[in-house]
């Protein structure tokens, strides 16, 4: 088949969707398909004249993939805005939309705002074009913390107590901060990557972290802490996989930690008993139906140090680079990279 990984973007994952895409697109040549990778941003503008004439012509004769790696680094993303030609405003750069008409199916391998919002999968359903993973309804709820807890709470999800603020601004501080006891974590709730994710122990703190927070989104939300250990939970075509324990050698799960390799040790299946076990794959698995979401999607939890399993937020599009979670739960139950890049491909295909 002809296949058009799409990564990159204009978001603050870009580099992480760089990582998955690679690797997806190698995967997807093993098993024999003519997988060609794609920036979403940029698209072919940097490609010879004659691909920028006919785009299907890289699936004849496919680009070299240059392997990639983590150094750590966030994106500047007005440096990545300044550096394309189209200065259109557009999210899709040029011949982006040409090539994926052109191929069988889209494997979509963006993370954040752009690709896990719904807005691309919006664009490709208006024109046609099949591609992997959830809906455009379904992803654009599930990158929102706000509306995701919203939406899970009444399926008799647990999480996390919070306070939601919409069109918040710098004057809206003192009555946040009157409103939130501390321990607390302040999100930017359409973040990812656990970048704009501040733990929170004292007033100082708090404050300062709304005031991060609110340099890149009017939306906050401020969530009850939980002390206890991390799991993430994978549902891959409506079946909970095992869980993962996740637990960073310093800090927290944070961004360096997600991408650093051997930054986290990950046990899998996480150090559950067998009914916690239990609940928290059907608490995953009610997160996915709940949402309308499809093929796969992982649910992050906190186990408290009650005893108690809280739903913290769910990915609609789950990292697939090196030292992502998805594929070492699918790992767990035998299922291999190259085989899990085909299920997520053949189960699009049937949209």
């Amino acid at each position: 088949m002809k296949i058009v990984v799409l990564c990159g973007g204009l978001s603050t994952e870009r580099n992480i969707s760089f990582l998955s895409g690679t690797k997806v697109c190698k995967a997807l040549r093993d098993n024999g398909h003519a997988a060609v990778l794609v920036d979403l941003f940029m698209g072919l503008e940097n490609a010879p004249a004659e691909i920028q004439a006919k785009p299907e012509l890289l699936f004849e004769n496919l680009p070299e993939l240059h392997a990639r790696t983590f150094d750590g680094a966030q994106v500047d993303l007005e440096q990545v805005k300044a550096s394309r030609k189209l200065q259109d405003g557009s999210v899709f750069g040029q011949g982006v939309l040409d090539i994926c008409k052109k191929a069988d199916i889209v494997f979509i391998a963006l993370h954040g705002m752009n690709g896990e919002d719904g807005r691309v999968q919006a664009a490709f359903d208006l024109m046609g074009i099949k591609y992997t993973g959830s809906g455009y309804l379904g992803a654009a709820m599930g990158m929102d913390k706000i509306i995701t807890k919203q939406m899970v709470r009444p399926l008799g999800v647990r999480t996390p107590d919070w306070h939601s603020y919409h069109h918040a601004s710098e004057e809206d501080i003192p009555q946040m901060m009157a409103e939130n006891k501390v321990p607390c974590v302040v999100k930017d709730p359409m973040g990812g990557s656990s970048v704009g994710v501040y733990i929170v122990k004292d007033e100082a703190a708090l404050e300062d972290a709304l005031h991060q927070v609110l340099k890149n989104s009017t939306d906050v939300l401020v969530e009850q802490f939980i002390q206890g250990r991390e799991f993430t939970n994978a549902v891959l075509m409506g079946k909970a996989l095992p869980s993962v324990e996740i637990v960073p050698k310093v800090g927290g799960y944070d961004y360096q930690n997600k991408y650093q390799a051997g930054a986290t040790e990950e046990i899998c299946p996480g150090r559950l008993t067998e009914e916690q076990a239990r609940e928290m794959g059907e608490m995953a698995v009610t997160v996915h139906e709940g949402l309308g979401l499809r093929t796969y999607s992982r649910s992050d939890f906190m186990l408290g140090d009650d005893g108690q399993i809280y739903f913290i937020e769910v990915n609609i599009l789950p990292g697939m680079t090196p030292t992502s979670l998805v594929p070492q739960e699918a790992e767990a139950v035998g299922i291999s990279y190259t085989e899990l890049c085909q299920m997520i491909v053949e189960d699009g295909l049937k949209r």
